[in-house]
């Protein structure tokens, strides 16, 4: 056999929750896994549903021809990102390195298969969008019957680009971070300042190419993704495959695909040992000093001991703290600028006023601190060490309590410092100060909790790299599209009652709100402990 399908088709087998149901006995934990591939399941159903609405929209209004570049930049985008935060876990540093070299396999031949190895993990996400905007497609299109094979086809290497191109970044970072003898430190740093520059491309890009050619074109959605096609050739080879069925066009996505795979990966295993080497080093500090011990209490300690964690492991602390950088840095850019700027930046062509936004603000905020807790994942974090968990005098309740204070302890001043920032921009009363700080509170108490639920009901304890349960993990994925999909529906409903009732009587009603969802997911906390014990 091929040592590339060989090596795949073993780290697949090992992660495989199909396969530890297919060879396990134990009812319950075949009950977890049935479990979480439901919860996935539906997941992907809300994908499908979100993107063939989506598609349908632009049917009605009798764009449909642009339905295709859509569906390759929506899915090149995701894959681009998910592969940002997924590359220091899957290329570099992962637990099997020191297993996976010993074996007779090139450097290159590793480095490759654990890259189709995160393309295979991801791809049921990608191909979700894309059949459900094929179903869209093809309701408001005369699609010959050709369509459908090329469509799925090429779906497989759409993400495949985007994917290579952040690995390459990756590569550069872990590369350049290899050199310093506190890796991790400037690994972290380089990830942060790479993911916040990619979030601020777009107003870079506004600002330099406005003009008004930009500006007409950016009225129209079609154009506006046709025109973004004529820099992004992919998304455009994709198009013309599907709307002209051009052969050359198929040939040019599928061979560019395949070469800068190729090349990707020659390039790569050069380096691979060497920047693997270097990151599982250590250095250690020669200005230590014996003190003395402060007394803390069991709570916490056991959050001090998640806060170690925490900073001890990049993947954990860029996907963890991602959105605590982010609300800091809007908050400063909504004191210089104003608030009323962000709404006319982020929503250009909307009838919104900062009066109309203001109730939005708390929620705005937990956007971006809810759209990860850190008690999703960190149960599973335990990995093979929770048998020593297990074996202390701790209870179940004592230990999550932790977890969820640790949690807290990261987004609370955060929130705090976001609504200050907000509320002084946007001129709003001392009294909103104190009811936006109150709501924001239960909103990540909620967070908190309801993640603290999903880590305990969808703990995976037999990874082998961390990313499976940071980014990927069953948990995680329950935890963050519902919440998130809610979050925004609350901000749409909070500026469309603000303008039809006191936005303070508004307020106090979601503070009561989140208050009862934060209590009823602590107490399922705690009754999932007591099982557990």
């Amino acid at each position: 056999m091929n040592k590339n399908i060989l090596l795949l088709k073993t780290l697949l087998l090992s992660t495989s929750q199909a396969n530890i149901y297919k060879h396990c006995n134990d009812k319950k934990k075949k009950g977890k896994i049935t479990g979480g591939y439901i919860g996935v399941f539906c997941l992907y159903a809300m994908l499908m549903g979100y993107s063939f609405f989506m598609c349908m929209g632009y049917g009605k209004v009798g764009l449909i021809d642009s339905a295709p570049i859509l569906c390759a930049l929506t899915i090149s985008a995701l894959s681009f990102f998910f592969t940002v935060f997924k590359t220091n876990g899957y290329l570099f540093n992962f637990k099997e390195y020191d297993m996976l070299m010993s074996l007779p396999f090139e450097p290159k031949t590793v480095a490759a298969c654990k890259f189709l190895y995160m393309y295979i993990k991801s791809l049921p996400w990608y191909l979700s969008i894309s059949v459900a905007m094929l179903i869209g497609y093809s309701m408001f299109s005369d699609a010959g019957v050709i369509v459908y094979p090329i469509w799925i086809i090429l779906s497989l290497f759409v993400p495949v680009i985007p994917m290579l191109f952040a690995s390459f970044i990756g590569f550069l970072i872990a590369k350049f971070s290899s050199g310093f003898k506190k890796t991790k430190i400037v690994q972290t740093i380089l990830t942060f300042a790479f993911v916040i520059l990619c979030f601020t491309l777009r107003f870079i890009t506004e600002k330099f190419f406005r003009d008004d050619k930009v500006d007409e074109t950016l009225e129209n959605i079609s154009k506006t993704t046709a025109s973004i096609g004529k820099i992004y050739f992919p998304a455009r080879w994709f198009s013309d495959a599907i709307v002209d069925t051009k052969i050359s066009s198929m040939l040019l996505l599928v061979g560019l695909s395949a070469v800068l795979f190729g090349v990707l990966f020659a390039i790569v295993g050069r380096s691979y040992r060497s920047i693997n080497s270097a990151m599982k080093s250590h250095a250690a500090a020669k200005n230590y000093k014996m003190t003395t011990q402060k007394k803390k209490s069991l709570v916490k300690a056991i959050a001090f001991k998640e806060f170690k964690r925490f900073t001890g492991s990049t993947n954990y602390l860029v996907n963890g703290a991602m959105g605590e950088v982010l609300v800091t840095i809007i908050g400063f850019i909504s004191l210089i600028f104003g608030f009323d700027k962000i709404i006319g930046t982020v929503a250009p062509s909307a009838p919104l006023t900062t009066q109309m936004m203001e109730p939005a603000i708390p929620f705005i905020i937990y956007f971006f601190l809810g759209m990860m807790a850190t008690t999703a994942c960190s149960p599973s974090l335990e990995g093979k060490n929770y048998w020593i968990v297990q074996s202390l005098p701790i209870e179940k309740k004592t230990l999550y309590k932790g977890k969820m204070l640790f949690n807290m302890y990261l987004t609370v001043p955060f929130m705090i410092f976001a609504t200050i920032c907000f509320c002084i921009s946007a001129q709003a009363s001392v009294t909103d100060l104190i009811l936006y700080l109150i709501l924001g509170f239960t909103l990540l108490c909620f967070s908190t909790a309801w993640g603290c639920v999903c880590g305990i009901k969808h703990m995976r304890l037999d990874w082998e790299n961390d990313i499976e349960v940071i980014k990927q993990g069953t948990a995680v994925a329950i935890y963050l599209f519902p919440n998130m999909f809610v979050v925004m529906g609350l901000v749409v409903l909070s500026v469309a009652l603000g303008t039809r009732m006191d936005h303070r009587i508004l307020t106090v009603i979601m503070i009561f709100v989140s208050s009862v969802l934060a209590i009823l997911s602590y107490m399922r906390v705690m009754s999932l402990c007591r099982k557990a014990s």
